[in-house]
């Protein structure tokens, strides 16, 4: 068996911790500090698999960075125009945020670029930004939608767009800005829902003005970035696992510190107080432009519900470990509009509907969602057995979450990825109780 974890019930949990640094933002802070002028400091950088690959990136394209040293990054940016060619391909891991975002900043070069990949995220759709970024002037050659992308030169400047995103993405959105810095004319992006707005309010940090009206995000092309610097919260998405897992639990006292709790980002919080989850959020305060607080969860008797839609994107990548809350709720929980959640590092809805109904839940998935029938009223919610991840670190860590509630020890496959978001899991796991053993 490769990389594997084994998860065995346990009833109390305690402790105070701090999860790592934000992903979105980490990949973020280095991207926008390589093109700034001047030296940009960032402290709390995750130093996960896909985080170290955007930086490894910038290293290939000529920009000197230092770290990183528990948490601290200095990148000597190179301005708006100084990356320069790189020598061979540009491996982006198992980032999709990376290769995603690359694909705008990149697409706007005086040269020529080559994106890949891994496996998993070269089954990854990327028309999604590619097709706005040719209407941009853009050339992107890429495997019929798929990974590696080669970017050309373009030959003459990007054009300015507006484009009118079909679904709800701040990858797409983020890829757009980027490229719009070296665009002619003013790039404009309408969103059809709310998606988190690290780039808007990270740009801003640097000195590019960017307009925000309602839905419609404007951005003049040649703006020049002025170095900062950057600290880098706690990432939402990793407290969630702790979130539901304080939730679930029959003893738990919580407190998880530091965390970024931007509006754009807490669709996890809104939808596990619906469901009557016991979260305070204490000591709110801004940090570096982005809202932090830290979130203290109790022991939770949790009921069914129908997300509200308008949370499904502000939750996106929380959804694996609510699908376990919902099956340790009383009733029925019913998730739509969620078909974003079959394009990540796995079809998230295939894969837990798969592992959810090994370990006895009743579930159903649709084409945009999935329905599961809550077992709340058992003290045992979930069967032992073995489950398979299919090599996704969120349903890995979502099944070691499941463990608290269980009838005996879940063997959780295929879990090697887990260092790319999340590289002290099972440390920090097993320091607040949870019975969690990694095994290589």
């Amino acid at each position: 068996m490769t990389d594997h974890f084994i998860a065995r019930p346990a009833a109390v949990l305690r402790g105070s911790i701090r999860v790592p640094g934000d992903k979105s933002i980490s990949h973020r802070s280095i991207m926008l500090g390589a093109i700034a002028d001047g030296t940009t400091q960032i402290e709390g950088f995750l130093e996960g698999a896909d985080a170290i690959s955007t930086m490894n990136v910038f290293r290939a394209l000529g920009v000197a960075i230092d770290g990183p040293f528990d948490g601290r990054v200095s990148v000597t940016g190179v301005g708006l125009n100084g990356l320069k060619q790189a020598a061979s391909d540009l491996d982006c891991g198992n980032s999709g945020t990376s290769m995603r975002l690359l694909s705008g900043l990149l697409a706007g070069q005086a040269f020529d670029s080559c994106l890949v990949g891994d496996e998993s995220l070269s089954r990854r759709p990327m028309k999604r930004v590619t097709d706005p970024l040719a209407a941009m002037g853009a050339s992107i050659a890429s495997q019929d939608g798929r990974p590696p992308l080669r970017i050309s030169a373009p030959g003459k400047p990007l054009k300015a767009i507006d484009y009118v995103m079909p679904i709800a993405s701040a990858q797409v959105k983020s890829s757009l800005m980027l490229a719009g810095l070296y665009a002619e004319g003013t790039t404009r992006v309408t969103e059809p829902a709310p998606t988190r707005d690290h780039t808007e309010r990270m740009l801003t940090a640097f000195g590019v003005t960017v307009e925000v009206n309602g839905p419609v995000i404007s951005l003049q092309g040649g703006q020049r970035l002025t170095a900062t610097q950057i600290d880098v919260p706690a990432d939402i998405s990793s407290a969630a696992f702790f979130l539901v897992a304080g939730a679930i639990a029959r003893d738990a006292d919580l407190l998880i510190r530091h965390v970024g709790i931007n509006p754009t980002r807490t669709g996890v919080i809104d939808i596990l107080r619906l469901m009557g989850a016991d979260l305070t959020l204490e000591n709110s305060r801004i940090v570096g432009g982005e809202p932090v607080a830290d979130l203290r969860i109790r022991s939770s008797e949790l009921r069914g519900i129908d997300v509200p839609p308008e949370l499904v994107p502000l939750a996106i990548d929380e959804f694996p470990v609510l699908f376990v809350a919902a099956a340790c709720a009383r009733g029925r929980t019913v998730v739509t509009g969620a078909e974003e959640l079959r394009v990540k590092e796995s079809d998230r809805i295939a894969v837990m509907t798969e592992g959810l109904a090994r370990l006895g839940i009743g579930v159903t998935p649709t084409p945009d969602g999935i329905i599961i029938e809550g077992r709340g009223e058992q003290q045992a919610v979930f069967s032992g057995g073995e489950v398979d991840s299919h090599g996704d670190h969120r349903p890995a860590m979502a099944f070691a979450v499941a463990s608290l509630r269980a009838a005996g020890p879940i063997t959780i496959r295929d879990t090697v990825n887990v260092g790319t978001s999340f590289p002290n899991f099972v440390e920090l796991a097993t320091t607040v109780g949870i019975g969690l053993e990694k095994h290589a």
